[in-house]
Order: C-alpha cells, then sequence, then structure tokens
C-alpha cells in the first residue's frame, strides 16, 4: 500500500503525536509499504537521511504560547505531495490545521481516509488559541465525519467523539518500545546522585505545560525522605521551579538517557486530567515503576488500580500526595505493583499494535472497493 501520513507533528519534535507518526512509518516500511510523511517545518530541520521515508515539510509558524508547537501555514504542497505519491489511503494524525488540508485533498482525489484521534485538541484550542470548546470540537468534528473511520486511542476518548457526534470510531492503542523501557536499565549511580540521601525517588515525565498540571505535585516535593524529579520542557517550566522548590529538573531527555531516568525511579506520578491515551504511563510501567494517576482519560484503561498503581480523583493534589506517602512506605507494594505493570503492559509492542492499523487500513479500503461495485 501506498500511504500519505499527514501529521501535525514529526520528529525531531518530541511528543505523543511525532512520536506515534514515526513508529507508524517505520512499521509500514518494515511490512514492505510504501509511506511518505506530511508535516510542519521546524525552524531549522534535521538532514535528510535519518528518517524511514521520504518527508514533506510544509511552512509552518510556532503556536502563540507554546513556540515548541508548529503550526501549518496554508500551502497547496500537502494536496500535490498526496497527488504525487499516488497515495492508496490518506492517514491523518492528529488531524487539526494540516490534518484538515489533508483530509480535503483525500476527499477531492477521491483516496479513502483514516483519521487518528491523540490529542486534547479541544483543550488545547482552549488553552493556546483563544477558541471556545464548542468552536475546536466543530472543526473536529468536520473532519473526523468526513474520514472513513477514526482511531480513538482508548475508551474515555472513544466515547468523547462518539457523544460529540462523530461517526465510525474504532479502538486502535499505543505501543510501547519494551526492550528501551525495562528495570534492567535501573542505575545506581544515578540514583545517588539524584537522592543522595536515600530517598524515594518519585517522577514525572512529560511535556510542562498548563494541561499537565504538573503543580498538582506540590505536595509531593513538601514530603520527607522523597525527591521529586521533573524531566521535559514547556512553556510551564520557569513557573513550575518555583511551585516545586524541592524537585530536580532535569529537562528534556530522550533515547536511552530517558529509559534509564524511568528505571532509576521508584514511584511515577502522573498530574494531566486530559490525557487521549498518556504513553508516558505505559512507559512508566514498562520499566516496572507502580504508576499514580488521575482517574480520567486515557488513564483508565492503562492503570488498574490497586493491581498496577493507584488511580486518584483529577486535581486533588492531596490525593496524589497521599498515594505517593503510601507507596513510598511501603516497598512490597511498590514492587508487586512495578512487576504487574511490566506483565500487563509487555506485549503491547509497536509491531503488533502496527499490524492492527494495517487491519484498519484493510477494512477500509474493502469497504471503499465494496462500495464502487
Amino acid at each position: 500500500m501506498r500511504i500519505a501520513i499527514v501529521t501535525e507533528s514529526f520528529p525531531p519534535d518530541v511528543n505523543g503525536v511525532a512520536h506515534c507518526a514515526l513508529r507508524t512509518a517505520e512499521h509500514l516500511a518494515a511490512r514492505g509499504h510504501d509511506p511518505l510523511v506530511i508535516a510542519p517545518a521546524g525552524p531549522q530541520d534535521p538532514p535528510p537521511g535519518n528518517d524511514p521515508c521520504p518527508v514533506v515539510r510544509v511552512a509552518s509558524l510556532p503556536l502563540p504560547g507554546y513556540p515548541q508547537v508548529r503550526v501549518a501555514l496554508p500551502s497547496r504542497r500537502t494536496a500535490a505531495a498526496i497527488a504525487a505519491h499516488r497515495a492508496d489511503l490518506v492517514h491523518l494524525a492528529s488531524p487539526f490545521v494540516l490534518g484538515v488540508r489533508g483530509m480535503a485533498a483525500a476527499t477531492r482525489q477521491h483516496i479513502p481516509a483514516v483519521a487518528v484521534y491523540q490529542t486534547d485538541l479541544a483543550g488545547y484550542a482552549r488553552t493556546y488559541l483563544s477558541l471556545g470548546e464548542s468552536t475546536a470540537w466543530r472543526r473536529i468534528r468536520t473532519v473526523h465525519a468526513a474520514a472513513d473511520r477514526t482511531l480513538a486511542p482508548s475508551s474515555a476518548s472513544l466515547r468523547d467523539l462518539e457523544a460529540h457526534g462523530i461517526p465510525r470510531v474504532h479502538l486502535w492503542p499505543r505501543g510501547v518500545d519494551s526492550v528501551r523501557f525495562q528495570p534492567a536499565h535501573r542505575d545506581h549511580a544515578l540514583r545517588a546522585e539524584l537522592a543522595p540521601n536515600g530517598e524515594i525517588l518519585v517522577g514525572y515525565i512529560g511535556r510542562l505545560a498548563p494541561e499537565k498540571h504538573v503543580e498538582l505535585l506540590s505536595g509531593v516535593s513538601a514530603l520527607s525522605g522523597v525527591r521529586l524529579v521533573v524531566v521535559g520542557d514547556g512553556p510551564s517550566a520557569p513557573a513550575l521551579r518555583e511551585a516545586l522548590p524541592g524537585a530536580v529538573f532535569l529537562g528534556r531527555r530522550t533515547g536511552s538517557e530517558l529509559a534509564r531516568i524511568y528505571a532509576s525511579l521508584d514511584v511515577f506520578a502522573h498530574t494531566g486530567p486530559f490525557e487521549t491515551f498518556c504513553q508516558t504511563v505505559q512507559e512508566a510501567m514498562a520499566s516496572g515503576l507502580p504508576v499514580i494517576a488521575p482517574a480520567a482519560g486515557g488513564p483508565l484503561d492503562l492503570v488498574d488500580h490497586g493491581r498496577t498503581g493507584l488511580l486518584v480523583p483529577p486535581g486533588d493534589a492531596d490525593a496524589v500526595a497521599g498515594a505517593v506517602r503510601l507507596l513510598a512506605g511501603a516497598p512490597g507494594l511498590r514492587e508487586e505493583f512495578g512487576r504487574a505493570g511490566r506483565a500487563a503492559v509487555e506485549g503491547r509492542t509497536w509491531q503488533a499494535v502496527g499490524d492492527l492499523l494495517l487491519d484498519h487500513y484493510e477494512q477500509v479500503l474493502y469497504a471503499r472497493t465494496a462500495v464502487a461495485a
């Protein structure tokens, strides 16, 4: 199959949409298909040769208030690239700006499209674009309703999409690299550096942005015998350094270094209540960590409360601190949760998830053929 992947973000960007688009392109190429990626250009795009397939970059501007996110400018390049690739199917990764143009091009060129819902775009629009949620949902509904199939990453996001009138929604989860993220990468030298007095290491890994509500960890940073470790970057970083004075901020980390940090923690705590999936929770589980997360959105599918971690009421800083206090004082429970979490995600490889995606593609193509006949 010749697949055009139109994505709102792609490496060197570091976020869930970029990572999933990259993994999708890699899997398609590995399975003998012919992918093409169309993505916003960055201020300095990487040199060619490192991508798994050709990448067409569309001119873009930084998102107001969050310059790490790029927004594609109007251009005919998207439609031209899809036509030149002679795509059998268009894959729209978290469509909102560039994806809308990709959907329009697919419709004009009579090409089936699969739209992948990955981000709380209504929340982004409210936070960064001064748009109301109803306005954002109208835009989301327009592009997803035009697609042959929408893929939701979790049960919660599937229900949310259906509640907003989006048809033909199916579940497609995310994979995790359980070789890169695993307990064997625990580094005692790093632990000694981060916790010189033997503190319990509690980590947050992810974007430092308003919608993540990392400030809810303020009670954790004040706990005796606990050291909070924050990994990531974003517009909230300066304010969080003030709000979490006892925390260690490591900035953005990737690759094997990130895996080493995960495995060296004792507890993973996530605070964002608007996650459509929450890949960092899955990476933490693969790393053998007990997880604390809000009982909302994607974590509801990932965290088995009382078996792999603890779910707490969204937005409740006291509940987060209480859960950390409980696990900090129970090494046996941490180990039990960590083992169960690792076992729960070990088989969710990107290869297995990629093959599920290919099944969705084939079903969409078959349906189009049946209608044409």
